[in-house]
């Protein structure tokens, strides 16, 4: 796995961040902002007072050690028929959200499109181009359902992407990056393809740090070792990574990347960290809050089926328990339905 250093933005000259949230806001603004790609055009899907924000003032990134934010302007709407065809859209929405916005996103493909897939979790993706296992083209119903994200986006034009950047939203129009900033990107079939190497290169020109590799499956289970446990747990308990990482929970978290651990290894993967060292990197985490566990004070729908129902299906694909994961897959889908009962009734 390399290190992209240099590489030519080539033939992506419109390029849409579908999603401008903390992750695909910092990614927007860096590309609009990059000398590299002057010659580009950088626009995103928002909504919102956020989108508002971005339209009147710019947005501005809060980087680490720098005194004054970035202030990127750029065109953004909430309406994907605002804009022309895109050579590469760049979607950094949750699992969940996919299949609402997947008409758009295909819609604003040209033809010869990419699309750069950055996700927590397990993929709808993910079994196209595999050849570890002898899945290879298997569609996941839960992940995808009526396969309408499958037959509008084509996994042919997907490239796999795994992020490990912390990003908050302060207020609208304003992100501040944290710890992090490395980016994993890898075509599904292995191929390490010149379009491939060009969006490396375009998103390394604009200050991220990149790494492309022909096993990006190995990319997206490390990470979701510690998603799979840190995320359900977080909500339930409603406890941030140390809380549970010093309290009760610990030997659950054990449990269940011990299962994750197993299904990967099982499907053809492999994770380079241990059960232990992943929790010991997640106790570096200290107060940080999850996904699932912001999605769910804010009383937004939680991220389950990528995070936790995922591996409980790939657990059954390949033959391995996942007892632990089945009963959080029980209490967070519980939750989450109690939390859509109390939107319904204040609607």
């Amino acid at each position: 796995m390399d290190e992209t250093e240099t590489s030519k933005p080539g033939q992506f000259r419109n390029i849409c961040v579908f999603g401008a949230g903390a992750i695909g806001g910092a990614l927007a603004a860096r590309l609009a902002t990059s000398p590299m790609l002057e010659v580009a055009t950088i626009t995103a899907i928002a909504r919102g007072a956020h989108l508002k924000a971005i339209r009147d003032n710019g947005l501005h990134l809060h980087e680490p050690g720098k005194s004054e934010p970035l202030v990127a302007k750029f065109a953004a709407t909430d309406n994907a028929g605002d804009l022309g065809p895109q050579d590469l859209v760049i979607v950094t929405l949750k699992g969940h959200q996919l299949t609402s916005a997947s008409e758009d996103i295909a819609r604003l493909l040209k033809p010869d499109g990419r699309v750069v897939m950055i996700q927590n979790g397990i993929p709808w993706w993910y079994f196209h181009g595999d050849k570890t296992n002898g899945l290879k083209g298997r569609q996941v119903e839960a992940l995808d359902p009526d396969g309408l994200v499958w037959k509008r986006i084509g996994p042919e034009r997907v490239i796999g992407g795994v992020i490990y950047q912390g990003a908050q939203m302060l207020e609208p129009g304003h992100i501040r990056l944290t710890s992090g900033g490395l980016l994993h990107l890898g075509e599904p079939s292995g191929t390490m393809s010149a379009e491939l190497a060009a969006i490396a290169g375009l998103l390394h020109a604009s200050g991220w740090t990149i790494k492309t590799t022909d096993r990006i499956r190995d990319e997206i289970w490390l990470k979701f070792l510690g998603n799979a446990a840190f995320n359900p747990i977080s909500a339930l308990t409603r406890g941030r990574i140390t809380e549970i990482m010093d309290g009760p929970a610990v030997d659950l978290v054990k449990q269940v990347m011990t299962e994750v651990h197993a299904v990967a290894e099982r499907l053809g993967c492999h994770v380079s960290e241990t059960v232990e060292q992943k929790m010991e990197h997640g106790r570096g985490l200290g107060n940080a809050k999850t996904s699932m566990l912001q999605d769910l004070e804010q009383g937004r729908p939680m991220e389950i089926t990528p995070l936790t129902r995922a591996i409980t299906l790939l657990g059954r694909m390949a033959d391995v328990p996942t007892p632990a994961n089945d009963i959080l897959l029980s209490l967070i889908s519980q939750l989450d339905e109690s939390m859509a009962k109390a939107r319904a009734a204040g609607a």
